[in-house]
């Protein structure tokens, strides 16, 4: 009995700039069946799905999506319903003093980097379940091995979210579903659009590679994970030009 082909469509989330949209063209490139979300760049979102789909001829579906938000997350879901990948990259970020953290800084950060990675699995699985494939791939921090000073509630999500990749890929594995994560070190992206040259520069002269990581990087890299061994499961991969060994 021929079997059926298993579809190439994927969920990626925070898609509209960074890594999220570096890995949304990497993802058209191989031919993928696109959902792109994000919660404010609505039209960022549309010309990168529209530019997405007239140079690579996929199909390529741009939602607005606040993936905080389980009801949000909800809707999303009622929108597929086929997926065999699940980019889990939408997150933020707080730089302050803890005892300067408000609870409602601190809420919705965890509900975005790390909450939303139960919101987005819980719907995503069973999908994956029906061909007894697919692919989750997290997109973590080294902050998450190493933690960072003023940004504690980041490095706590991080730590989260390479917990969850790890127990998550324990759960599913007998089930043919792989669930990796790319710990990235600094990489050019709005993210730290907030820190200065001079922070910058000193971020930079600690890094062995002698300088920043592109959004591309971490591109190439999660396509190396689609491509990789059924056995290669439930690893956290740090992409950081060497600072964290």
């Amino acid at each position: 009995m021929q079997q059926t082909p298993i579809p190439k469509a994927a969920l990626v989330t925070g898609a509209s700039r960074g890594i999220g949209r570096a890995i949304a063209e990497a993802l058209a490139q191989e031919g993928y069946r696109l959902y792109l979300t994000c919660i404010n760049s609505k039209d960022d979102l549309t010309h990168l799905s529209h530019r997405l789909s007239e140079k690579y001829h996929v199909e390529c579906t741009p939602i607005m999506a606040d993936v905080g938000s389980i009801q949000s997350v909800n809707q999303l879901f009622s929108q597929i319903h086929d997926l065999t990948l699940l980019v889990n990259n939408a997150g933020i970020s707080h730089i302050g003093l803890l005892h300067e953290m408000s609870p409602e800084q601190w809420q919705r950060l965890m509900d975005v980097n790390l909450n939303a990675l139960f919101y987005t699995c819980r719907l995503a699985v069973p999908l994956m379940l029906k061909h007894h494939a697919g692919k989750i791939i997290n997109i973590s921090s080294v902050w998450g091995n190493a933690g960072a000073s003023m940004e504690v509630a980041y490095s706590a999500s991080k730590g989260g979210v390479n917990a969850f990749t790890r127990a998550l890929a324990r759960e599913l594995a007998p089930s043919g579903i792989q669930v990796n994560a790319i710990a990235c070190g600094v990489i050019d992206t709005d993210m730290n659009r907030n820190l200065s040259e001079e922070e910058m520069e000193a971020l930079r002269s600690e890094i062995p590679a002698d300088r920043i990581g592109q959004p591309q990087e971490a591109a190439q890299l999660l396509l190396s994970l689609l491509n990789a061994p059924s056995y290669l499961t439930g690893q956290i991969i740090t992409l950081d030009g060497g600072w964290q060994m």
